[in-house]
């Protein structure tokens, strides 16, 4: 292939790739255009079917504090009664206990703010799950007006306080002297579980037909953590559909996401990085329509949160049960309410996911009973690990060994057959070699298959364990976060503006125990650069970018995994004799092998493949 041909054709991939960009692109801003007008025209043809209401009169994207509807107000029955609680002025209420502090606002009885107490930011204020002012919660339905119908927006009305318990807090919207739409919010001790109750009390007779309550919650997510960057990659909305053993989400965007779900959902959550807002029916939703929108990273508010739900409705039902949870992603304390609130926190797939459940997680709450100090508690994770894992370890040490020692009748092996046409015939000398040495070549990876679940589950768990945040250890001033020894003035592409040092030197780590593994290895040849090259040089420098600005634990435990290696690899070298193995092998080799059904399977197969090799190269040339 010359020179022009690779040419063209690296162009022609290039145009490819770039017109399947543009072409996902313009779908995407077809698949967004078109969910919003299918939202319009599902609220359109939903007001059809109420008696007297002409869809022209409603506009979706107009907010109750309008002059228009606030005209419509005035001239209804309901006017005197309504335009009272047009205006007036906001007053802020709480509810609060050991754990957190809840901010109710009259201006549509919603939850305005919340506040933890155990947990703080990374510039040591207490955290905001919510800030003051940055959430919506409006209730929207229709009574009825003359005959026709009137739109109430909840959110745009004050208002008033009623009477409830010392652990609650009660208002109440009146329609007329005796008819009132009410909420309760109740929020017991000890409890990051806030109870909401709606109550339509005496409304039958001025409610409208309507087939659903639409419910639009709204919330802006507040930096909490000292990476913004990470915060908001663990962040979206989830969901769960009524009696799911699993979780939905939107996933990872740093745009735009949305999702319209058509089918039943128990409860819908706004997930930060380690805490959530959750909202839970006690029954179901009906439906519900979900986006998202992020920030630029170096912006204070990360994403912008919306959930239009809709609430199955009766006339005759007065009461509506609801919760909203407002706590820590903590695996202990979301399982607890058995709505599978524990998916939340980010622990991997089916593969991976059953590591952290019964091994990580139990191996961290027991450690945590008798020390305080995570580091340490990692550190003991570590050594739990690589001791189950040791006798494996020494097998594949054994492995490697046999095959360095086996390396001069590879060599022969090798010049015995140079040619390409005997590539058959010198891989079946190599398996009988290694058949009668007693040496199985797939020995050495098996350890790294079973230590890779392991890996990707630790990936997972260390950036969303809450126990980790704000967990200092040495230099590190939070386990869940990077570890920024030098504050670059520049930020270098992949890498971020900071020097992170557990990463440093796991890097450095990972080359030293590289050439101690390439010094074992058996194979020479043009194959060798290669690995030689990607084991000392490629995966420590993937390593070092990957790792600069994510949880420090995480790395920690890679340099803590890697020095325990080495240090298993000189013990295991300094208890295992060359000789004494090379003996070993040879007595091996004498003794009469019975081929498993495998092998007698593979030779069979080498020597079809060989046979018709033979009967290609007799055939004349030119002659198929």
């Amino acid at each position: 292939m010359d020179r022009n041909t690779v040419t063209g054709l690296l162009l022609i991939g290039v145009i490819l790739l770039g017109f399947t960009w543009y072409n996902s692109k313009q779908a995407a801003e077809y698949q967004r255009e078109k969910a919003r007008q299918d939202s319009i025209a599902l609220v359109q043809e939903r007001l059809e079917d109420i008696p007297g209401l002409r869809p022209d009169e409603f506009d979706p994207g107009i907010m109750a504090h309008d002059s228009v509807a606030a005209d419509s107000v005035q001239g209804t029955p309901y006017g005197e009664v309504l335009r009272s609680a047009w205006s007036g002025e906001e007053q802020i209420y709480t509810l609060e206990n050991e754990l957190i502090k809840v901010s109710l606002t009259n201006l549509g009885a919603k939850v305005t703010g919340v506040e933890l107490k155990e947990y703080n930011r990374y510039n040591g204020d207490p955290v905001s799950l919510i800030a003051p002012g940055s959430s919506e919660f409006d209730l929207k339905f229709y009574i009825l007006r003359n005959y026709k119908n009137l739109y109430i927006n909840t959110g745009t009305y004050y208002f008033s306080e009623a009477p409830a318990a010392d652990n609650s807090k009660a208002f109440r919207l009146y329609v007329d002297s005796l008819s009132y739409v009410e909420y309760i919010y109740t929020l017991p001790q000890d409890e990051y579980m806030v109870d909401f109750k709606v109550n339509f009390v005496n409304m039958e007779e001025h409610l409208s037909n309507q087939y659903d309550i639409l419910v639009n919650w709204r919330s802006i997510e507040p930096r909490n953590e000292k990476g913004p960057e990470n915060q908001s990659n663990y962040s979206s909305i989830y969901y769960r559909y009524p009696g799911a053993q699993s979780v939905e989400s939107l996933g990872m965007s740093k745009s735009k996401k949305d999702k319209n779900v058509s089918t039943r959902v128990q409860w819908v959550a706004f997930k930060q990085q380690f805490f959530s807002s959750i909202f839970v029916a006690d029954t179901y939703f009906e439906n519900a329509a979900m986006w998202y929108e992020t920030y630029e990273v170096d912006q204070v508010p990360l994403k912008r949160y919306n959930a239009s739900i809709a609430i199955p409705f009766n006339k005759q039902q007065q009461q509506y049960g609801f919760k909203f949870y407002y706590g820590p992603n903590k695996f202990s304390i979301l399982k607890k309410y058995d709505q599978e609130f524990e998916r939340l926190v980010a622990l991997g797939g089916k593969l991976v996911r059953w590591v952290n459940l019964w091994v990580v997680i139990p191996v961290f709450n027991f450690f945590g009973k008798f020390f305080t100090s995570y580091g340490l508690i990692i550190l003991l994770l570590t050594l739990v690990i690589k001791i189950v894992l040791l006798p494996i370890t020494y097998r594949s040490y054994l492995s490697q060994a046999k095959m360095r020692l086996l390396k001069p009748e590879m060599e022969e092996i090798n010049a015995r057959y140079p040619k390409p046409e005997d590539a058959m015939k010198k891989q079946q000398a190599t398996m009988e070699m290694y058949k009668k040495a007693g040496v199985s070549p797939m020995g050495g990876c098996l350890p790294m298959l079973l230590q890779f679940p392991i890996l990707i589950a630790l990936f997972r768990f260390f950036p969303s364990s809450i126990e980790l945040r704000g967990q200092s250890f040495l230099w590190a001033t939070d386990l869940s976060s990077y570890d920024s020894i030098i504050d670059l003035p520049f930020n270098i592409p992949f890498y971020g503006d900071h020097v992170s040092m557990f990463t440093l030197l796991m890097a450095g780590l990972l080359y030293l125990s590289g050439r101690m593994s390439m010094s074992q290895q058996a194979v020479s040849g043009p194959q060798m650069g290669t690995m030689r090259f990607i084991t000392l040089y490629m995966m420590p420098l993937m390593f070092l970018l990957w790792f600069n600005n994510y949880a420090s634990g995480l790395s920690y435990y890679y340099a803590l995994s890697t020095i325990i290696t080495i240090g298993q690899t000189y013990g295991i070298r300094y208890l295992v004799n060359d000789e004494k193995l090379r003996n070993r092998m040879a007595e091996n080799a004498k003794k009469p092998k019975k081929k498993s059904n495998w092998q007698q399977r593979y030779e069979e197969m080498l020597k079809a493949q060989q046979q018709q090799a033979a009967q290609q190269s007799k055939k004349p040339k030119g002659k198929k």
